[in-house]
């Protein structure tokens, strides 16, 4: 009887656990849907349940946002920017990681840890710099200037994931393939990108999220509304002084997460291994 007691209460103990962080974790997205479609003097109303509506639900911002801001131009200036940079990212960072995991003695180790290093630098430090690359480029007020910018930060981190992950293969699966008859090349395309696939989608995620959430840059470099990217455009253009168009932000901020969470949800286990086994290794 205890025995059983003792289980029922661990039980209970972890469903408690689970349901609170399944609360924590979903609250957000319940509050940005609520305020999404709350009229404003549901949302203003001291007197009112915050939590729930009051009154009946609009569609009026989501409707100003659509039609009278450029939201859809930020969202495709944010899609043609992420893939971009995500390209530049895995052309460089999948030769550079699988280099270091291939190169002998501690070197690799340590040069590995150096570039790690480069994305901890903080982008208020960097911004100025930059922006006389990017003006000596001649890419003010572009996406390209984001294209050129963004693989500053992303590149560094996916190498080091990628040469985590790559020293996880043995090097006997490449060196048999050879002995078949392949070259490097082709046993590095047919063999080990296959095997490392978890690791190149976390890359790939990584890349794309910090795209899209990425402040700094985007506000210095671009000042045309047209080509601002999401993280940017909303709380420049519904933020006005001390006014703030809380349903229309709280739409933009939904519609931009949902995506994104779809995605994690639907790559879990391979971001999961692809991150487990670059730290470990």
């Amino acid at each position: 009887m205890p025995r059983i007691i003792n289980a029922a209460v661990k039980e209970g103990s972890f469903c408690v656990a689970l349901a609170f962080f399944v609360v924590l974790a979903a609250f957000p997205f319940y509050w940005m849907l609520i305020t999404a479609f709350k009229t404003d003097g549901d949302l203003y109303n001291l007197k009112s349940n915050p939590y729930w509506f009051n009154a009946e639900p609009t569609l009026e911002h989501i409707r100003y946002l659509f039609e009278d801001t450029l939201f859809l131009q930020w969202l495709s200036n944010t899609a043609v920017i992420g893939l971009c940079v995500v390209a530049i990212t895995l052309l460089v960072a999948l030769p550079a990681g699988y280099s270091l995991a291939r190169m002998p003695g501690r070197n690799a180790e340590t040069l590995g840890i150096g570039i790690f290093l480069t994305y901890l630098v903080p982008s208020t430090l960097l911004f100025i710099p930059m922006s006389r690359i990017v003006a000596t480029l001649g890419l003010q007020d572009t996406l390209w200037a984001l294209v050129v910018v963004y693989p500053t930060f992303t590149i560094p981190f996916c190498v080091w994931l990628l040469m985590g992950f790559f020293k996880s293969i043995p090097k006997d699966i490449e060196e048999a393939a050879m002995v078949d008859g392949c070259s490097r090349a082709r046993a590095i395309v047919q063999i080990i990108m296959p095997i490392s696939l978890a690791g190149i989608l976390s890359a790939v995620i990584f890349a794309f999220t910090l795209t899209i959430q990425e402040f700094t840059y985007a506000l210095t470099f671009i000042t045309s509304s047209g080509e601002q990217t999401v993280g940017v455009g909303v709380p420049t253009n519904l933020v006005r002084g001390d006014v703030y168009f809380w349903g229309s932000l709280m739409a933009a901020c939904l519609i931009t997460s949902i995506p994104v969470a779809i995605l994690y949800n639907l790559f879990l286990d391979r971001f999961i291994s692809g991150f487990t086994v670059g730290a470990i290794k």
